[in-house]
């Protein structure tokens, strides 16, 4: 009789083959540009990490601001990067064309209520803001900038102190409401609310009408000694509005609300105050325009703040080699910070220059954020940005080598982001010596 001892490994053999098949398939990402090259190419990959990059912060130019969907108010003194704060303009719309607001309507309150959208900095640190009447028309047409002002009333309409809460609900008459900002616009006087009530009935027929009667309103931040944070504001949200209280000769608490729509004119203002209070190797490099100093450490700052240049002067030397392909190219930055009390950006936009100083997006950019990169990994605190295509165009001759830009985030949205961060330079002092920026290329010389 024979024996079955056998039997389950040689079940097992297929099993054991399919699995080390497997395995030897497995390729890590950077070699997939070999899977098209001949088997003898792959004798000839290469890689080198110690391509030439000089890199240097510089000032960004002001944002366009006007018609965002969020806007941010707050002033934060960043040990770094010293103080910045921020306002913004709108104006309002009535609800209702046409209101009546009855017989000898009397002025109860009027409350400027703000929707929280998101929050950067120290929660607990109080802020201080202000609000006055526009005094000149705005058009929603018209495109604003964080450097623009538009004039107001010298009257000041709310001076008020609050620290943030935006998890926390707010009751109203007993009603749970979503978590906002009120400011009263009737402490000091009762002006702007007397204004809306008495408003003649030809003003109040269009909001055309009422927008050139009041022409809106300045929330102005008063900018912090230490902390602080910046506080993103939903304007289209549902607790946002001004809201006016009132009485009448046939019935008490009566309300009418005046809005922030698509239709309102509306942006924001950021002041970094010239960098005062940044740190010296900061204001040295951006401000005096030290361009050396962009070896040792670099900077990045959003709304309407700080850039970084880059430029990878020799990399069309690897031409010299012959004829070779790219099979990946990765840049790759090193956040200088161990302190992340203030979070790093969750992803940053590298752009290309062109000959003319125009931004325009990286051909790699196409595949996708995946492949492209830009998102903050955590664990290795590093930004990588692969820019294969783009490098082999460069060899090729059909891209020409211009600078490249990076950014907290792209230009259409750059001015809703408050994020701020420093990275290590192109060659840094020890012990970041080993985490300098740093572009790896793996490529294969063709016969």
């Amino acid at each position: 009789m024979k024996s079955n001892r056998l039997l389950p490994f040689c079940f097992l053999l297929p099993v054991f083959a399919i699995l080390v098949f497997l395995a030897s398939c497995k390729k890590d990402s950077y070699e997939l540009g070999q899977a098209i090259l001949p088997s003898s190419d792959t004798l000839n990959v290469k890689t080198s990490d110690t391509t030439t990059i000089i890199a240097y912060s510089i000032l960004q130019d002001s944002v366009r601001t006007d018609e965002t969907t969020t806007n941010m108010i707050g002033s934060i003194q960043d040990p770094v990067f010293g103080n910045t704060t921020a306002g913004f303009y709108s104006q309002f719309r009535l609800a209702a064309e046409a209101p009546d607001f009855g017989v000898n309507p009397v002025l109860d309150s009027i409350v400027l209520q703000l929707n929280y959208a998101a929050i950067y900095g120290d929660t607990n640190a109080y802020q201080n803001i202000k609000v006055y009447e526009i005094s000149h028309d705005m058009n929603v047409d018209s495109t604003y900038y964080s450097v623009d002002q538009v004039s107001t009333y010298g009257n000041l309409l709310a001076n008020m102190t609050f620290k943030p809460a935006p998890t926390d609900s707010v009751m109203l008459d007993s009603v749970k409401t979503p978590p906002h900002i009120r400011i009263n616009l009737g402490n000091i006087t009762h002006y702007l609310g007397n204004k809306i009530l008495q408003a003649p009935t030809d003003v109040l027929a269009s909001n055309a009408s009422f927008m050139t009667y009041m022409k809106g309103l300045y929330i102005q931040t008063t900018p912090r000694s230490s902390g602080g944070s910046l506080i993103g504001i939903s304007p289209y949200g549902s607790m946002s509005k001004l809201v006016v209280y009132f009485h009448n000769n046939a019935e008490d608490s009566l309300l009418f609300n005046l809005l922030m729509t698509s239709a309102c004119a509306r942006f924001n203002t950021f002041n970094h105050s010239n960098y005062v209070g940044a740190e010296p190797m900061l204001r040295t490099q951006v401000l005096n325009h030290d361009t050396t100093l962009g070896k040792e450490k670099l900077y990045l700052q959003g709304m309407g703040g700080i850039k970084i240049k880059i430029r990878i002067p020799h990399i069309k030397n690897y031409s010299k080699l012959g004829k070779i392909a790219i099979n990946n190219a990765i840049l790759i930055f090193k956040n200088y910070e161990t302190d992340t009390t203030l979070k790093p950006p969750p992803s940053l936009s590298l752009l290309r220059l062109d000959s003319l100083g125009h931004i325009g997006f990286i051909v790699d950019e196409n595949e996708g954020s995946t492949y492209f990169g830009g998102t903050y990994d955590k664990t290795k605190r590093t930004y990588q940005f692969r820019i294969t295509r783009h490098i082999q165009q460069i060899l090729n001759g059909t891209r020409t080598n211009t600078d490249l830009q990076l950014m907290v985030n792209d230009p259409s949205v750059n001015s809703l982001y408050p994020y701020r961060i420093s990275l290590n330079g192109t060659s840094p002092s020890p012990p970041a010596a080993g985490d300098r920026i740093q572009l790896k290329i793996i490529y294969t010389k063709l016969r």
